[in-house]
This record gives C-alpha cells, sequence and structure tokens, in this order.
C-alpha cells in the first residue's frame, strides 16, 4: 500500500490552532479517497511559511529522505512554502528522493505549478508586508504607536463605538518613568551604563523583559536610536521606520537594516515625554564627549572606541579564542567571556552585578585544562560508545 504524509501550517494571516486539525482532516479524507494509507502527520504551527527553518517542515524532509513515504499531501503548496527559492528547492529534493507532492487545491504538483505558485507566493507576502506597514504609518502619523511596547509606558486598552480594539493608545507608566530618568540623570553626571546597570540590578528593580538590567539596554546603539539613552520618545518625539527587518537567506533571522533619514516618519507627542530637554540634550553631550561608538561599544566607563566595520561575509567578527562563545560560568550559567588580554571571566558578574562569581582564568590554563581534558578521557571505553552512537544517529540523518 502506498504511504503518504501529510503536512499542515498555519501562520499569521490564520491564527488558530483548530486550522490545523481543519487541514489534517480533509487531508486524510483523500488518504481515504485514494486508497493510500498514513504515514504520520507534519505540522508547524503559528509559523511563517516565508523560509524553510520549521521543525515540521525539516522533519518532514529528512523522513522522505529516509524513504518512509512516497507522497506529501497538503492542502495548498503555500502551506508547504510561500518563497520561490524554497518550494523549489522543496520540490528538487522530494522529487530526488521519489516523493511526490499533492496538494487539495492544485493536484499533483509539477515544475509548472512551482514556477507559478512560488512567485503568486511572493507576491502574497510582499502584498501584506505593504499593507501592514500602511496601516502602522497611518497609526504613527496619528500620534499613535506604530508597534512594540516601550520601557517606560503601558498600553491603553480601549474600544470603539463598534466593540473594535482601538491600537497604538500608551500612557506614561510612572514607576517605570522614574527609573528612566534615573538612568538619564546618572549618565549626565558621569556614571557609564555597565555602572548605572550594576546600581539597577543591586536595587532589585526589573529590566525591561522582567529579567536582569545589562548596559547595552541602557547604551543601545546612538546611530539606530536603539536602547534607554537615545529613545527619542522619552523626549516626546515619536520616529517610526528608522529601521527596517529583512530575513537572512541563509540563517532565516531577522536582520535590522538602517533607513535613510528622508524616509524616517516623526511625530510630536508631548504628552509622552519623560525626560527634559535639558537632560537629553546634556546626554547627548556627553555621548558625544566620551566617543561611545554609534554602535553602542565602548570599554568601562565608556571611554572611546573605534567604529564597527560593515557588515559583509569577510568582516563579520570571528571567534578570537579557541574557546570563544562556548564557556559558562558555573555558578549562574551565564557566559565566560574574555575580560582582559590574558583572562576569562563570568559576564554576567562584571556587567550586570547579580553573579557572586569573580573568580578568572587565564586564557593558556583554561585551553590546556580542557585539551588536556578530551585528550585524556575522550577515548574512553565508556564515553567512545556514547560518541559513536550519537555521531552515527546525526550522520543518518
Amino acid at each position: 500500500m502506498t504511504l503518504a504524509a501529510i503536512y499542515a501550517r498555519y501562520s499569521s494571516d490564520l491564527q488558530r490552532d483548530a486550522s490545523i486539525d481543519d487541514q489534517v482532516r480533509i487531508c486524510k479524507e483523500r488518504l481515504n479517497k485514494e486508497g493510500w494509507r498514513l504515514h504520520q502527520v507534519y505540522s508547524d504551527r503559528g509559523i511563517s511559511g516565508s523560509n524553510l527553518l520549521r521543525p515540521g517542515v525539516q522533519s518532514l524532509m529528512a523522513d522522505a529522505g529516509r524513504g518512509h513515504f512516497s507522497i506529501v499531501v497538503a492542502e495548498s503548496l503555500d502551506r508547504l512554502s510561500r518563497d520561490q527559492e524554497d518550494i523549489a528547492a522543496l520540490f528538487k529534493r522530494l522529487s530526488f528522493a521519489g516523493v511526490k507532492i499533492v496538494t487539495l487545491s492544485e493536484g499533483e504538483i509539477n515544475e509548472l505549478h512551482i514556477g507559478l505558485k512560488g512567485t503568486m507566493g511572493a507576491l502574497y507576502l510582499k502584498d501584506l508586508a505593504d499593507k501592514t506597514r500602511r496601516g502602522l504609518r497611518g497609526r504613527v502619523e496619528a500620534g499613535k504607536s506604530g508597534g512594540g511596547l516601550t520601557y517606560g509606558y503601558d498600553v491603553v486598552k480601549a474600544f470603539d463605538a463598534n466593540g473594535e480594539p482601538i491600537r497604538g493608545e500608551r500612557t506614561i507608566n510612572e514607576d517605570q518613568a522614574r527609573i528612566v530618568r534615573r538612568i538619564f540623570d546618572e549618565y549626565a553626571v558621569g556614571r557609564s551604563s555597565r555602572t548605572i546597570a550594576v546600581g539597577l540590578n543591586t536595587d532589585g528593580i526589573p529590566g525591561p523583559s522582567g529579567k536582569a538590567w545589562g548596559f547595552s539596554t541602557i547604551s543601545g546603539n546612538r546611530e539606530r536610536g536603539t536602547g534607554i539613552l537615545n529613545n527619542e520618545l522619552y523626549i516626546g518625539r515619536l520616529v517610526w521606520n528608522r529601521l527596517r527587518y529583512v530575513k537572512d537567506p541563509m540563517s532565516g533571522k531577522r536582520v535590522s537594516r538602517l533607513n535613510p533619514e528622508e524616509n524616517w516618519i516623526i511625530q510630536d507627542v508631548p504628552q509622552m515625554r519623560i525626560v527634559d530637554k535639558d537632560l537629553w540634550d546634556r546626554v547627548k553631550a556627553r555621548q558625544k564627549k566620551t566617543g561611545v561608538d554609534t554602535h553602542g561599544k565602548g570599554s568601562k566607563g565608556d571611554v572611546p572606541a573605534t567604529v564597527a566595520p560593515k557588515d559583509g561575509f569577510w568582516n563579520r567578527r570571528r571567534p578570537k579564542t579557541l574557546f570563544s562563545g562556548l564557556l559558562k560560568c558555573g555558578v549562574c550559567g551565564g557566559g565566560f567571556v574574555k575580560i582582559s588580554a590574558e583572562h576569562f571571566g563570568c559576564a554576567t558578574a562584571r556587567n550586570k552585578g547579580t553573579c557572586s562569581n569573580l573568580r578568572t582564568i587565564r586564557r593558556d590554563r583554561m585551553e590546556e585544562t580542557i585539551l588536556s581534558g578530551l585528550r585524556d578521557h575522550l577515548m574512553d571505553p565508556a564515553l567512545y560508545a556514547v560518541f559513536a552512537e550519537e555521531f552515527t544517529k546525526h550522520i543518518n540523518t
């Protein structure tokens, strides 16, 4: 009997769990009609179809390569992907594995479907993004928030005459506003972002995410307007469209890009002012004087630092030491990072003050200890058996 798999997905245009069940139900009806036996249902809930970096579709492709089924059934082709490149790659990969794609909307998929539907899916995503941006722009031009919640403010829950929610309304959160003014005051008199963060954590004041404060939350990026010290909303100036976000085709992660200043939408919202203009100007003057770069980077005390190079493959930061990014603090689990030319220490203890581990270790001693441990224990028979089993599993996937 022919084995078939079902794939179902919903995303931002259909945000409900029942959608998955509906898709699976009608796909099972097709299986029963054709006399195919169900191998497995693969699904992704609340995930965009703009890339293939989804657990469900990745499992589907892996099992197709292992020969677990010969047909994939979906409600429509855009459930599998809306991206032209991805849907073509998926079709090519499944075809190589001898697996057909059958959808309830288009029937058995061939190269013609891939070209036409891929283009339609890409146009749909662009049209959806354009409509969303138009709506947000209109909201901003009316003096309302364009999305997200800035620290120091609360969302106003209100409804219009038809019972529909009124979006974009904000009001000042007085408790958080006092913390914002404290940060500006302390920075203006000479304290560094790191010192301010440690002080806030020592006083038990939660950060914007509800976790501990970090210096980057305070200093942010001057050019991009991020960070407490650079958010112009605190002086009653709403800036929208400063940044745009695009998806990295390799990682699927969103990457921010700075828009030209002439494309920014700026509105005065004096009712949102938390910090007076004089204090704001003193902070800007100190940032300029200390030379903290536009990427919010600086060493202890916000002393001058160089501007990071433009993004590009050859300019991307690479690990500078053998175990960069791999070490964790044994006390708090935070990163154990390079804190001087030759020493490593807990980043959380130094940047946030919420960890008591102030011990350090020399880089050469640390590397020697780890490498010696690997050399002495990696080939232990018991460990080798586990390693070989896990390695074999990974290769087979």
